[in-house]
């Protein structure tokens, strides 16, 4: 059941019954104008994401009217001085006319390029959310899966836009995944030769790419985001823990009109935003690098940020490699290219697709969840989530190596070894530490359980010794931390002492451990209100 007003709105009612009268929809719109949202700023970070993608959508659409995805060789005469006389590909001529020449067109080049920063970066803030807060839990689970292959998709959408213009920038990168398709085993060189046209770097990379990054892609991300809503829309929201809320119900206002004059605001906001950045701070000065040339490469070239981790891979990984089939050319693999190509980005996704299925195995727990949880109170969960976010982020620092060397004057090598230790090193610190930030929370909640909140104000007794007060929780805070539920363990035995025939083999046995380490309740609520009741 879902909690809200129950009288139809006027305004609902004329609409519905107009459209009853030919449609037949009035119980449709009735019901699903009155869907209640939850109110939490939390649930803002998808809807970022989307209207980012609203915003790509345009301005991409406004780009493709000028944009010319051709390798063909021109001379530009265009209005830009310094390259005027120079041979450069259509695709990039292309974009210095919508820079210079197209009213409004570096504006519109600007606000696409930054919208996609902000989509990438919203999608993977919302999937950090929706991971802490448990939010994949069932019957959620396929909705997880198509938010993590959207995240999966809008990087290879970003790789493929970011090629686009045929700068000396978008070269440099198009040059790495050159490197890293040609890495690939056994079908690198047909993989490349498919892509490229031939040998590197071809005719065809630009029309093909092209055609991934405005048709493909698009279409893809299209189909998926409209699953993702119905999914959405059709199971229960999910909400913070909190007075009233339970498995049954939903708190919060309705689709009309409130969350649609909200959202419809934080759109515009969203919109502002982006073009604000793209305003006020210049983002891929193409007309500065120039056309790529093979021969040709610039100092301190760095992707976007979503892509940082890979550059940071490979110039940490060391210059193994290993030969397959003999000591022929055709059998040599270089795993200082396939091992960051592959296994940085491949753990973190595979990772993110299965861990709701790996959780329910562990914990054995197959209920429906529509109550988030704090991520203080599943404290492995979150350590692990941490344990991610710095391996990417040591990996997207240190795809600056040469920079950090440069500006704080120390030593490249330096830099890369201390890189080597700190992509281990960080990742189970990250954990550690993480985790006893968890335990020490979760006894600050109990405290407060169990004692109060300090008034801060200071009593002398009559002993002449001295306190200080605390007051009394309200309804809704004490709620909200009450709202913590131990995380299900696996019964390692029945009443007889003797385990369920499911955990008596080696993986049933290894499987009722991991239960028992990661389930449980680590602290009590009522444990220091019981240690305060102790004489």
């Amino acid at each position: 059941m879902q909690t809200g007003p129950k009288a139809v709105p006027s305004s609902i009612a004329r609409t519905s019954s107009f459209l009853d009268d030919r449609l037949g929809a009035a119980r449709f719109l009735n019901r699903n104008l009155r869907k209640i949202f939850p109110d939490h700023w939390s649930f803002l970070l998808g809807e970022i994401a989307l209207y980012s993608f609203v915003i790509l959508l345009l301005t991409g659409t406004f780009l493709t009217f000028w944009f010319k995805p051709s390798m063909g060789h021109v001379v530009y005469d265009g209005v830009y001085a310094p390259l005027r006389g120079v041979v450069m590909s259509e695709a990039y001529a292309s974009t210095l006319e919508i820079s210079f020449e197209v009213r409004g067109g570096l504006l519109i080049r600007q606000i696409h390029h930054w919208s996609a920063l902000v989509f990438i970066g919203g999608m993977m803030v919302h999937a950090l959310r929706v991971f802490f807060t448990g939010a994949y839990r069932k019957p959620r689970e396929l909705t997880w899966v198509i938010g993590v292959t959207m995240l999966a998709l809008a990087l290879l959408a970003g790789l493929t836009g970011y090629s686009l213009p045929d700068d000396l920038l978008s070269g440099a990168g198009l040059r790495v995944t050159q490197g890293v398709l040609m890495s690939l085993p056994l079908v690198g060189t047909f993989v490349t030769f498919l892509l490229f046209g031939g040998e590197y770097p071809g005719e065809d990379v630009v029309s093909r790419f092209y055609s991934l990054h405005v048709l493909l892609i698009p279409g893809a991300l299209l189909a998926l985001i409209s699953a993702h809503l119905v999914l959405m829309w059709v199971q229960k929201h999910t909400q913070m823990p909190g007075k009233g809320r339970t498995r049954t119900n939903v708190m919060g206002a309705p689709l009309y009109p409130s969350f649609m004059a909200k959202t419809s605001a934080f759109f515009l906001f969203t919109l502002g935003a982006v073009a604000g950045m793209a305003t006020l701070a210049q983002i891929n000065p193409v007309w500065l690098y120039g056309p790529y040339s093979p021969a040709d490469i610039s100092a301190g070239s760095q992707p976007d940020f979503y892509l940082g981790f890979l550059e940071g891979a490979l110039r940490l990984m060391p210059a193994w490699e290993v030969n397959l089939f003999g000591t022929g050319q055709a059998g040599t693999v270089p795993l200082s290219v396939v091992v960051p190509a592959l296994v940085p980005l491949g753990v973190i996704l595979t990772g993110m697709l299965l861990y709701p299925f790996i959780e329910q195995w562990i914990t054995g727990d197959k209920r429906e969840h529509h109550i988030l949880e704090r991520p203080r109170n599943n404290p492995h969960r979150t350590s692990i989530g941490m344990t991610a976010i710095v391996f990417y982020g040591v990996l997207w620092l240190l795809g600056a190596n040469d920079e950090i060397a440069s500006t704080f004057h120390i030593s490249l090598n330096a830099t890369t070894y201390a890189g080597r230790v700190l992509v281990i090193a960080g990742p189970v610190l990250a954990y550690l530490i993480t985790y006893r930030i968890c335990l020490g929370l979760q006894r600050s909640d109990a405290e407060l359980i169990g004692h109060g909140v300090p008034t801060g104000v200071i009593k002398r007794l009559p002993s002449g010794a001295f306190t200080e007060p605390h007051a009394p929780l309200s309804e809704d805070i004490e709620a909200h931390l009450r709202g913590k539920e131990a995380v299900p363990v696996l019964t390692a035995h029945n009443g007889s002492g003797v385990p369920p025939a499911r955990l008596r083999s080696p993986l049933g046995r290894l499987r009722a451990r991991m239960s028992a380490a990661y389930g449980g309740q680590k602290v009590a609520l009522d444990e220091e209100r019981d240690r305060s009741l102790t004489p």
